[in-house]
């Protein structure tokens, strides 16, 4: 996996997890469906992100509130450890504890910078399944405000968990690709082609990091 390999995987993580904390406007659910728990926590998230994104202080006093929202939101580390693949059997607790650090900082960067360019648009809460035990996936559509007929609606699914009274994401799938399974094949690649070596994935996700922050 190279550089333009994390981008385009960046550009389509964005729009899956970013959408829930992107400055959307989110359309009230009909009346006659009350929205389940884990459809409001969704709602409730995209309020709390469009108010984070759009206060008016300093851009690294902004960045750094983003980051603590954005990782209280995510199950973080076990989204990191499952897109590590085979690193994850082959690595030392050390080199694990120092990636889920660098994919912490990767993830906050990629969607900070990126998440205004869905400005404007509207993400839809459409419903929910049971998934697992005390898991749902929670289907919404994103609406183009330019294409009012909204014929073929951009379609993301939440996989989101509940333990001990906490709603956390566990994945989200773009058009019927689950990002976390795809950031793992990406990932597996890189090691693939660098001989198992976790610490060159490292290493790359700092320097992808520090271009991100750099603009």
């Amino acid at each position: 996996m190279d550089r333009m390999s994390l981008t385009r995987l960046s550009r389509r993580a964005i729009v899956a997890v970013g959408l829930l904390l992107a400055p959307l406007a989110m359309q009230a659910v009909p009346a006659a469906a009350a929205p389940s728990p884990a459809e409001a926590w969704v709602a409730q998230n995209v309020q709390q992100g469009l108010t984070i994104l759009n206060k008016k202080q300093a851009q690294q006093a902004r960045r750094d509130e983003f980051k603590t929202f954005l990782l209280g939101l995510i199950d973080i580390r076990a989204i990191s450890l499952y897109t590590l693949g085979s690193g994850a059997r082959t690595s030392t607790p050390q080199q694990q504890d120092q990636f889920v650090e660098a994919f912490k900082e990767y993830a906050s960067a990629v969607y900070y910078k990126y998440l205004a360019q869905y400005s404007g648009q509207t993400l839809k809460v459409t419903g929910s399944v049971a998934g697992r035990p005390n898991e749902w996936i929670v289907h919404t559509v994103l609406i183009d405000p330019h294409n009012p007929n909204n014929a073929d609606p951009f379609k993301v699914d939440f996989r989101v968990s509940q333990s001990s009274g906490k709603f956390l994401v566990k994945d989200a799938c773009v058009e019927g690709i689950w990002l976390a399974i795809l950031e793992h094949d990406d990932f597996d690649s890189f090691l693939g082609q660098n001989g198992g070596n976790v610490g060159k994935l490292i290493d790359h996700l700092h320097k992808l990091t520090s271009d991100l922050q750099k603009g």
